[in-house]
């Protein structure tokens, strides 16, 4: 399988490539991962649950970090076994490009599978992958717009004017109120 696109994101690709080699963050992007854990210079342990059309699994695996451009490019190597679901194996390359919006991530992604999860044919298998992808960078674009408010803030103009919203002034509920009030107290009284 192989994948590749790019996101804008408003931060600077400094923040960007900090987030990117953040456990917690990547740990609260990537859809289904309850662990990201360091085990050595640039190698962690992630584990994750996985579903993909009928085949529901988790998945434990390796990640390597490698050819380390700081801050603008490296290559993931990553390893996952999920028992008898299969596996999955196989490096992407991430390139962070300034702009004046921010900064370009640009990825592109080789992978096998194997097992029960590969006998699900590739349609399947690009879907849940092209999903899994959308997630994450919406997952990501969240968290950077809560860790960096005011970069989001400055780069990122309204697509749509704000409506102005109809406010009802508070003496017209107070005398909404009381004529509801009134009214049934003269229907229990002379009612």
């Amino acid at each position: 399988m192989d994948m590749q696109g790019s996101k804008q994101l408003a931060i600077s690709q400094q923040q960007a490539w900090d987030s990117l080699n953040d456990p917690e963050v990547l740990k609260l992007c990537i859809p289904g991962c309850d662990k990201v854990e360091a085990t050595g210079e640039n190698k962690y342990a992630v584990g994750m649950a996985l579903k993909i059309g009928p085949v529901s699994a988790k998945f434990a695996g390796k990640i390597s970090l490698e050819d380390i451009v700081a801050p603008s490019s490296y290559k993931i190597a990553f390893d996952g076994q999920g028992g008898v679901a299969g596996f999955g194996r196989g490096n992407a390359q991430v390139k962070l490009t300034p702009n004046e919006a921010g900064c370009l991530l640009d990825y592109t992604v080789q992978a096998t599978v194997g097992g029960k999860v590969a006998q699900l044919g590739q349609r399947l298998i690009d879907g849940a992958a092209k999903s899994m992808s959308e997630d994450f960078f919406k997952r990501f674009d969240l968290e950077m717009q809560r860790l960096y408010p005011q970069a989001y803030a400055e780069k990122v103009a309204p697509t749509e004017p704000v409506a102005a919203k109809a406010v009802i002034p508070a003496w017209v509920w107070a005398a909404g109120l009381l004529a509801a009030t009134l009214g049934f107290w003269a229907w229990r009284t002379y009612g």
